[in-house]
């Protein structure tokens, strides 16, 4: 069964066997997983495993934790990230077989990135989609995101205004975890009235001097020292190194297919929009273009998906030395030089 994140709430009250979350909006994937997790755990799968579907994983451990008892008897949730959204042929195997005999001790959360039409025929996912329930996640439009931005206050008890509401539209530009956190802020910093252009205008300014926006410009500007002092300033601000990476692998997703498309013949401004780049911004985007090439972008996303383990404990790299490295790689400057670990610590 294939539904939208809107439907999933009505669907957990009886829980499925198998849940697979995907798409390219890392915010609507994390509160779909959230929802899964936190109706699982009301409903006793008090234990959780995670799994990392990446190049050499031995996909025998997902069967054989599936089949194996808990030492308290407790119902386990199975977390299954596939970052590059392919399995290949043992992982597709592996998820058949673990479908073919779903136990219902156990709960199947598949994460994976936007998959497209020939990947939703592989045999992997009609396993998944015909066992539990696909929950496809999509990136909001411009044009519907002062919609969202609405509903989402709505749900938080604020008032505001419909100016008020086009500036935060405005300001995050298609970020939506950007616009939960100012909508979080709004919560503590405005009264039972109405949110207008003005008071907007002053809260959403009023973010920490060092804030992902301005690291995100300067990254594209490529001005490497100011940036990897924003970074700094960014750490010592107490930013967490989540939101940070969000923002870079974002960009250098929009970057890459901007790129890939503009060298595949497609005229660059049309590239820009079709990757979701605003007309206002794409001076920005072209700048970085003409120092940042498919193969670097690459490499960068890998050090993004490194990043992330790192994050979760699951490397031994240094998240901060990580994003050190990213930013100014983004920036036009080689990052693993003595001079740019210095300018990268330099106040």
């Amino acid at each position: 069964m294939k539904i939208k994140p809107e439907q999933l709430s009505r669907h957990l009250q009886q829980l499925a066997p198998v849940y697979l979350v995907y798409g390219e909006e890392p915010l609507l994937v994390q509160e779909a997983c959230d929802a899964i997790r936190t109706a699982a755990r009301a409903q006793g799968f008090n234990e959780r495993e995670l799994f990392h579907g990446e190049a050499g994983f031995d996909w025998n451990q997902l069967l054989t934790e599936a089949n194996s008892l808990s030492l308290f008897a407790d119902k386990k949730i199975l977390e299954l990230r596939i970052p590059t959204g392919k399995p290949g042929d043992k992982g597709s195997k592996a998820i058949q077989e673990y479908c073919q005999n779903a136990s219902p001790d156990n709960l199947l959360l598949v994460i994976a990135p936007k998959l497209d039409a020939a990947t939703q025929r592989g045999k992997w996912f009609k396993a998944l989609e015909s066992t539990g329930v696909a929950v496809q996640t999509w990136p909001v439009p411009a044009n519907q995101l002062p919609r969202w931005i609405g509903q989402r206050l709505q749900q938080a008890g604020i008032k505001a205004n419909n100016q008020a509401i086009e500036i935060l539209a405005d300001r995050v530009e298609g970020n939506l975890l950007a616009a939960v956190q100012e909508i979080e802020k709004l919560k503590l910093l405005v009264s039972d009235a109405e949110v207008d252009a003005t008071t907007m205008s002053t809260v959403v300014a009023d973010s920490a001097r060092y804030n992902v926006f301005t690291l995100v410009d300067k990254i594209l500007l490529g001005d490497a020292q100011s940036t990897a002092r924003t970074l700094r300033g960014l750490r010592e601000e107490g930013s967490e190194p989540p939101v940070i990476l969000w923002a870079l692998s974002r960009e250098i997703r929009i970057l890459l297919k901007a790129s890939d498309a503009h060298r595949n013949g497609e005229p660059l401004e049309r590239a820009l929009k079709n990757a979701g780049v605003w007309d206002k911004r794409q001076p920005l985007y072209k700048q970085a273009l003409r120092r940042l090439q498919g193969p670097q972008l690459r490499a960068m996303l890998r050090l993004c998906r490194n990043t992330d383990q790192a994050i979760k404990g699951l490397g031994r790299d240094d998240p901060w030395q990580n994003l050190t490295e990213l930013v100014l790689n983004l920036s036009g400057t080689p990052a693993l030089t003595g001079a740019t670990i210095k300018l990268a610590v330099t106040p």
